[in-house]
């Protein structure tokens, strides 16, 4: 069995009602091993040489109302493997449990916090869990943007020694994922790059550009200005055919649907036509990606 040499942050935030995990490592697809997380339960982070079976049987036990350091205790009871296993966990109240075995291979530890913990094994050194604990307890946003921040920390100041190759973040809500039937808020990966963590952040901002929401009272007006700028746009990519001529009718709106269906820009779009104003985000990336078309 391989060693998943990683670092992780598991973390909860009562504000948001949201639970999540962060990994980074030289294993290959290394996410889809470690991290597991459910609204209303918590979230845990199995590596070293993980026991992937941790994951469902502790998030079990966190639905059940058991807190993180009784799952934890459990979890190792169970398992002749123990000192080789790493473990974080977060319960549904916030509260951390981690676990590194004397046998996992160094450098080798973790560090808890008010509803968060980092460990990591085969590090740099232990720099590589301050940074991830200093940046997440300081950084502002959601929790996603949180949990990312303190692994690029981690990435950036030591990570794993032996080098790069994937990344991902979960984060969990009630209702929270797409269609508000399912809890998976976000579930992002990247299985195989040389900059694996940097690429994952970048398509964290993708996902608040496509699923992400604005304030209705950030909403800007549709000026003539904004609708001659866009008709512009919407005309050399061939969705509008019209007069631009600032005025926003049946026709502009039409073909300025269809740009945001081929796009993909639709849970943005939903707001924007509520008293003909547009979204600011919409606006902004269709300025930086089209502008020039």
């Amino acid at each position: 069995m391989l060693q998943l040499n990683t670092f992780s942050i598991v973390g909860y935030d009562p504000e948001e009602q949201a639970w999540g995990v962060a990994v980074a490592s030289k294993f290959l697809a290394a996410a889809s091993v470690v991290s597991w997380a459910q609204a209303d339960a918590g979230a845990v982070a199995t590596q070293a040489f993980a026991k992937v079976s941790f994951g469902p049987n502790g998030l079990k036990m966190l639905a059940d109302g058991m807190k993180a350091d009784e799952v934890l205790a459990k979890l190792l009871a169970e398992d002749d493997g123990e000192a080789d296993r790493q473990v974080g966990i977060v319960d549904k109240y916030g509260n951390a449990a981690a676990h590194t075995g004397a046998d996992c291979f160094a450098w080798a530890g973790h560090r808890i916090g008010q509803g968060y913990t980092c460990q990591g094994n085969i590090l740099t050194g232990g720099e590589t869990l301050e940074a991830m604990a200093t940046t997440f307890e300081n950084t502002k946003g959601e929790l996603s943007d949180r949990l990312v921040a303190a692994l690029l920390a981690g990435d950036t100041i030591g990570g794993d020694k032996r080098g790069k190759q994937a990344a991902g973040v979960i984060v969990v809500r009630p209702q929270g994922g797409y269609g508000g039937d399912n809890d998976r808020y976000l579930d992002l990966r990247v299985d195989d790059d040389p900059d694996p963590v940097n690429k994952l952040q970048a398509m964290l901002k993708l996902h608040h550009l496509y699923f992400g929401s604005t304030p209705e009272s950030d909403l800007l007006p549709l000026d003539e200005n904004i609708i001659q700028e866009l008709q512009t746009v919407l005309t050399k990519l061939e969705y509008y055919n019209g007069d631009v001529n600032g005025a926003w009718d049946d026709g502009s709106r039409d073909a300025f649907w269809a740009f945001c269906g081929n796009d993909n820009l639709e849970e943005r779009a939903d707001i924007t036509y509520e008293g003909d104003k547009i979204d600011p985000v919409v606006l902004d990336y269709i300025r930086d990606r089209y502008a020039d078309t």
